[in-house]
């Protein structure tokens, strides 16, 4: 079996889950982890059994034994970490929002492209089984033309001005950390609109803390999603065809389950259980990737990353929500 040897950089929550999903993935390896402090690269090394720990991010950049590299830093420090990665040769995989902006979202790119690399948000929601399932039953027009794609993602954090969620310089506010997820899943399925509008509710710091969106589409087709800070939402999506809805149940962007409703009054379980948390579908997928040559990803291609970020720069121009040097 060929063995993938990733390096991390980043020990807060999303790499210790990521972490936990390797778990599930023997083939992935994980040789270094990179930190802001010799501490934390210890901690998290040695909970995870890593054999590297650097008290910097660019010491696992440099290491000749990383193949690929994980990417979870917070939001505001995406393009440059990817940038650094890319230019030391190594394939990344960045975790979503892929930066804080379209400007620095295509700088990236644009450097993977020249550089021969593999490059790919991580947007692990379109790596589920039942998400491959429910794309191929649309595609094959089980529920006819998709009119309407309804989806919230929104929950109660307590309030810290200086976390990732709520500081401006770390790219804080609802839409980058959980309205990304609504508006990808819009993307997915009707592609990108013609006309949006957002109306936001801004919070202390300034960022926004709830929000709600409106995609209009050349079709007649629309996307009604919302995202919070502020609220507990009841977390499901519905994509609404002529001849039918697909229900994707709390937490729909992880999802081991879907129902597929017919108008005849059918109703079909889409049922794909898996272990942990989910991420190892992510994983498997950028291996599939990388054992074909690709250098980007037919599930999440670069050109619908570029075009989300553009989006949600746009959504945030209407939100009036600007982040520090922008």
């Amino acid at each position: 079996m060929h063995t993938f040897k990733w390096g991390i950089v980043g020990t807060g929550k999303i790499a210790r889950r990521f972490m936990q999903a390797a778990f599930y993935v023997p083939e992935a390896q994980v040789v270094a982890v990179g930190s802001r402090t010799q501490a934390n690269a210890e901690q998290f090394g040695a909970q995870f059994g890593i054999p590297k720990r650097h008290d910097s991010y660019d010491a696992v950049f440099a290491d000749p034994e990383v193949q690929i590299v994980y990417i979870a830093t917070p939001h505001s420090l995406h393009a440059e970490n990817a940038l650094a990665a890319i230019q030391a040769g190594k394939h990344v995989l960045c975790e979503k929002p892929f930066t804080l902006n379209a400007p620095q979202a295509e700088q990236v790119v644009q450097a993977a492209r020249a550089k021969g690399v593999f490059l790919m948000e991580g947007m692990w929601t379109r790596c589920f089984p039942v998400v491959r399932e429910i794309i191929r039953r649309v595609q094959g027009g089980e529920v006819g033309e998709v009119r309407l794609v309804m989806a919230d993602f929104g929950f109660r954090p307590e309030f810290d001005p200086a976390s990732r969620l709520f500081a401006p310089e770390l790219g804080g506010g609802a839409l980058l950390d959980v309205g990304i997820y609504p508006v990808a899943l819009a993307f997915l399925f009707l592609g990108e609109p013609e006309q949006k509008v957002a109306y936001a509710t801004k919070g202390a710091t300034g960022v926004d803390e709830l929000c709600s969106i409106l995609f209009q589409y050349g079709s007649g087709a629309q996307a009604v999603l919302s995202a919070s800070l502020q609220v507990n939402t009841p977390k499901q999506a519905y994509l609404c065809g002529t001849e039918g809805r697909i229900e994707l149940p709390a937490p729909w962007w992880k999802p081991s389950e879907a129902y597929l409703v017919r108008n005849d009054g059918s109703r079909e379980h889409l049922l794909y259980p898996y272990e942990g948390d989910g991420l190892q579908f992510e994983i498997r997928h950028v291996h599939d990737c990388l054992r074909q040559g690709l250098t980007e990803s037919p599930w999440i291609p670069l050109n619908e990353t570029l075009a989300i970020m553009r989006v949600l720069d746009a959504l945030r121009a209407q939100m009036g929500v600007r982040y520090p040097g922008e």
